[in-house]
């Protein structure tokens, strides 16, 4: 099958919309209509999907430099979602690794939906005995915990790494994929979540609301920085003098233009001043490293800790659960 059949064209789905920036009190359940898959691309029939950060900023349109992109005034795309994990309803032209029935996972546009249009180029096959909701909380997060220790931070074995934000949707990852590395890892998180946050394989845990990461004398090789709110004085100040430091995400001050990435570009301007390395993560969405991470998945030596699942019509709440830090792992609404 190369193309759409016509039965598809015109038919509704259920779908979260949202038709101005805010919180998550402007989405909403409605009906839409189905989308079809263009030229190299793939209609996913979604099962779950993953909530990750960078759904928030676009649900409010901020910081506004998202905005170019993704609509000035209001959403250009209304319905929310990036992660998804499904079955191949169809396939556009030109289209040659996957077949309608394929069970995949991936990054798309639009998957808080019963149907979202991904580009085949980011999708990658179930791996082995995974459920569908463990492989929606994969893709964006996945990647992003990869590419910002491997190939932005150069981890390597023996190394002491900090996670911060340890019991996120990146934080997990990072620290799983730390371990499995070789290093040493402390991961930074409530006392609450600290048990999880062990289970994943750090060494040590840091409690951040009773102690400071960056207080005393323990320095480390690498800092993976996914919380956003510290100083990069603070953040360098745990470093080893050859460290690096990797930023990701934008939760800190700012204002409405820059928010986070504020730091992340300051960083980046410092960083040749200095002996330590600071770097910023903009990962590359492709469907090597989602292979990449099937496999570790296959191997046992990666996992997604989903820590609270949703129905579609309560995805606003998943929302605000990820926005007001409720999230214990990854967030995931099944359809």
């Amino acid at each position: 099958m190369t193309t759409t059949e016509n039965s598809q064209t015109g038919t509704r789905m259920r779908a979260v919309v949202q038709h101005e920036y805010g919180g998550p009190e402007t989405l909403h359940l409605g009906e839409i209509d189905r989308p079809a898959p263009g030229a190299g691309q793939v209609l996913v029939e979604v099962r779950a999907a993953g909530v990750e950060r960078g759904v928030e900023h676009l649900m409010t349109g901020l910081p506004l430099l998202v905005r170019p992109v993704y609509g000035w005034r209001r959403p250009k795309d209304p319905v929310r979602g990036r992660e998804a994990a499904g079955v191949v309803a169809a396939v556009g032209e030109g289209v040659t690794r996957f077949a309608v029935g394929d069970e995949v996972f991936g990054i798309a546009e639009g998957t808080f939906a019963e149907y979202a249009v991904a580009e085949e180029t980011k999708l990658a096959r179930l791996p082995a005995g995974m459920s569908f909701v463990d492989a929606a909380a994969l893709p964006v997060s996945g990647i992003t915990a990869l590419q910002g220790l491997l190939e932005v931070g150069g981890l390597e074995a023996g190394q002491d790494v900090l996670v911060i934000g340890a019991s996120g949707g990146v934080g997990t990852f990072a620290v799983q994929i730390a371990h499995a590395a070789g290093a040493t890892v402390t991961g930074v998180s409530s006392g609450a979540k600290a048990d999880l946050v062990r289970s994943l394989g750090a060494d040590h845990v840091i409690d951040h609301t009773s102690e400071d990461f960056a207080a005393g004398d323990r320095r480390y090789d690498l800092v993976f920085d996914t919380g956003g709110n510290s100083s990069l004085r603070r953040l360098r100040r745990v470093l080893r003098p050859d460290g690096t430091l990797v930023l990701v995400g934008g939760e800190s001050a700012g204002g409405k233009l820059l928010a986070g990435f504020d730091r992340q570009l300051r960083a980046v301007v410092l960083s040749p001043f200095v002996s330590q390395r600071l770097k910023m993560l903009i990962a590359t969405e492709g469907h090597e490293h989602l292979e990449q991470l099937a496999s570790m998945v296959e191997q046992g030596t990666l996992r997604p800790a989903v820590g609270a699942t949703y129905a579609l019509a309560d995805a606003p709440q998943a929302m605000r659960d990820l926005a007001e830090g409720r999230a214990r792992g990854k967030l995931v609404v099944t359809i």
